[in-house]
């Protein structure tokens, strides 16, 4: 089932889209496509019952110029219909840039001389990764597309680079002009000389316990995708797959009784921000936008079954454009299955000795992406009690940096010979459009206090809880706080339950809570203004969807949250986003090296007063194999 507004493009239309973008001519004659994705219609229009044209937006880059352009397309008509210059910020970086950046840097005399003075003169075995060059404001960026280059050694193709970095050489490059602005040399530090891999013959014997573990659905899975429309249980929703921003869900509704009722209109990761902590000459200057300058979506990965995903799945593929504009297939970028999820309810009465147990049963909605050293799956998890969590998986190498014999670092933590990893942060913004229960909803900020001791808590022991609206943009802090057990309800105040009480939907800020520890005057703050607060809470508007503006590439305006929530607009009783920031402080261990096991990050959605009772009290038991005793059958109700 295909909606004609919503739904990721289509091969065709990604065709259809960057011909007629070409065709036009307005943005140069060699445009190069960053990014092709659906233009989706201001809902606000649908609602007046417009008549609204599918439509495509391609964010574009002029080779020639360096100019950034913004070209939407009536998919009706296949007519260029709008298009408008950057000025703030330009598309995400291209494989080709890469490519030639690396190119250019390798024939620079400074660079070959740089090299060569520790004791590099094959570059063949050096790795040059791309940064963007955001924070660096001495390099003016008018006209220019500039990337950073950082290098490493590999001993032969398969080795881990990450392990011999190559310290203090440092490459500017301006990739419009083809031109190396600078090689800067901020000294010789050693290089570490032992190899560090991941693989299994350089880490073996490998481990004989491991009993095989195998998942198996023998009347297949429990859910249809039609389309892109996934049915599971009382759930339904539509799946897609954004160039920059990944994952993306759109209409999710839950069903009660006989009728579909709205929790969220569009669910996504909207920007990522890492920022490095490490202030010396040649790392201060490093973070990674993740979304606007690679594209969490260009970026996902092929998933394999037994690997990736385990269980019985159903995979999706992602269709996106290359540079060059033409459709491009990223075979199982999306991988959909069900798990067992513990224990769902359960109650033992002490009178009857009588048992009830139910089984949680979760849905996993999952993409992977790769972005340089590190790897981010995002998985969106829904249960059937009509909650939704959503969980990020930090993977990969830490970034390392060279130090001398004794050398003190007290922003870096050592995990090999003359090898430290840096402090850093991950913090992810997510835009969660909701819509509960229709679109005019007020936010509530919940906080749990203790009750002064008085004639209304003669005794001490009440809990109390403040409940604030938010009425505009900056009330509150926007800040979590575990000692209140703070909390924010999505409510609708013209829709109620038996009880009386307002429906809504309470985001549970998840046990990974961080915002950005750089300094306020520091340029990576100003950048990723979002990271400032966990919660913001803005009025919708159809051209707000990325948290740090549409192209942080390059961006030193400070676009996206805080620009838009200066004005302090009205947000109550209205459609609202919540944008909700999350992630970890990496203080890297030992044991993060050489390759880091999963961390993980996440926050919950759970239904407040949306039901009039548990909406999981029809979840049947299971059959199970009881007691230890094979043979021995049991169930999950009875005696």
């Amino acid at each position: 089932m295909h909606h004609p507004l919503f739904d990721a493009l289509t091969a065709d239309e990604i065709a259809r889209t960057t011909k007629a973008v070409r065709d036009d001519g307005a943005v140069g004659v060699r445009p190069a496509f960053a990014a092709v994705f659906t233009e989706e219609p201001d809902k606000a229009l649908l609602r007046a019952g417009e008549d609204v044209p599918r439509r495509a937006r391609a964010m574009v880059l002029d080779k020639d110029t360096g100019a950034s352009w913004d070209v939407v397309v009536d998919l009706t008509t296949d007519a260029v219909v709008e298009t408008h210059l950057r000025t703030a910020g330009t598309v995400a970086m291209l494989g080709s840039e890469v490519e030639l950046m690396t190119e250019l840097v390798k024939a620079d005399a400074r660079y070959v001389a740089a090299l060569a003075e520790r004791g590099i003169t094959d570059l063949s075995t050096v790795q040059i990764d791309p940064w963007g060059l955001g924070n660096r404001e001495e390099y003016g960026v008018e006209g220019r597309r500039l990337i950073g280059g950082t290098s490493f050694l590999r001993h032969f193709p398969e080795d881990n680079g990450y392990a011999h970095p190559i310290e203090g050489v440092v490459a500017i490059v301006d990739v419009t002009q083809g031109e190396v602005l600078d090689v800067l040399d901020h000294g010789v530090r050693p290089l570490n000389e032992q190899d560090m891999l991941w693989t299994a013959e350089a880490n073996g014997p490998m481990r004989t316990d491991v009993a095989p573990l195998e998942i198996h659905q023998p009347q297949g899975v429990g859910f249809t995708v039609d389309g892109t429309v996934l049915h599971w249980q009382k759930w339904r929703f539509r799946i897609g797959m954004h160039p920059l921003e990944g994952l993306v869900l759109h209409g999710v509704e839950y069903r009660d009784g006989d009728r579909w009722r709205s929790v969220a209109h569009r669910l996504s990761l909207s920007e990522m921000v890492v920022p490095y902590g490490d202030p010396s000459p040649e790392h201060w200057w490093r973070s990674a936008f993740d979304a606007g300058e690679y594209g969490m979506g260009n970026m996902a990965n092929s998933l394999r079954l037994g690997c990736d995903c385990k269980g019985e799945i159903v995979y999706l593929d992602a269709v996106l454009s290359d540079e060059d504009g033409e459709p491009r297939t990223i075979d199982q970028a999306i991988c959909i299955h069900e798990e067992d999820a513990g224990i769902l309810w359960k109650h033992t009465d002490w009178v009857t000795g009588a048992v009830d147990v139910r089984r949680s049963r979760r849905l996993v909605v999952s993409a992977i992406s790769t972005v340089g050293n590190y790897h981010y799956g995002f998985y969106w998890n829904f249960y059937q009690d009509a909650s939704i969590e959503v969980e990020i998986k930090l993977l990969g190498i830490v970034q390392p940096r060279a130090v001398a014999d004794g050398e003190v670092t007290p922003h870096a933590s050592p995990v090999g010979p003359n090898l430290v990893a840096t402090y850093h942060q991950h913090l992810f913004g997510f835009r969660l459009d909701m819509e509960v229960d229709g679109w005019q909803n007020t936010v509530v900020q919940n906080d749990a206090h203790p009750v002064p001791v008085g004639e209304a808590n003669p005794h001490g022991n009440a809990i109390g809880v403040t409940r604030t609206v938010i009425e505009r943009e900056h009330d509150g802090d926007g800040l979590t706080d575990p000692h209140r057990s703070r909390s924010w309800t999505v409510t609708n105040q013209h829709v109620r339950n038996a009880w009386g009480s307002a429906v809504g939907y309470k985001l549970l800020p998840g046990w990974a809570s961080a915002t950005i520890l750089a300094d306020p005057s520091a340029t990576v703050a100003r950048r990723a203004g979002f990271a400032a607060k966990n919660i913001w809470v803005t009025p919708y508007r159809p051209d707000e969807l990325r948290a740090a503006g549409e192209a942080p590439h390059q961006d030193r305006a400070g676009s996206g949250l805080p620009a838009w929530t200066a004005g302090n607009r009205a947000v109550a009783d209205t459609d609202v986003v919540l944008w909700h920031t999350v992630g970890v402080t990496h203080v890297p261990r030992a044991e993060d090296w050489p390759v880091m096991p999963m961390e993980k990050a996440g926050f919950h959605l759970l239904p407040v007063n949306f039901f009039d009772r548990n909406p999981a009290m029809d979840v049947p038991a299971d059959p199970v194999r009881g007691h230890g005793t094979p043979g021995t059958d049991g169930c999950c109700s009875g005696h």
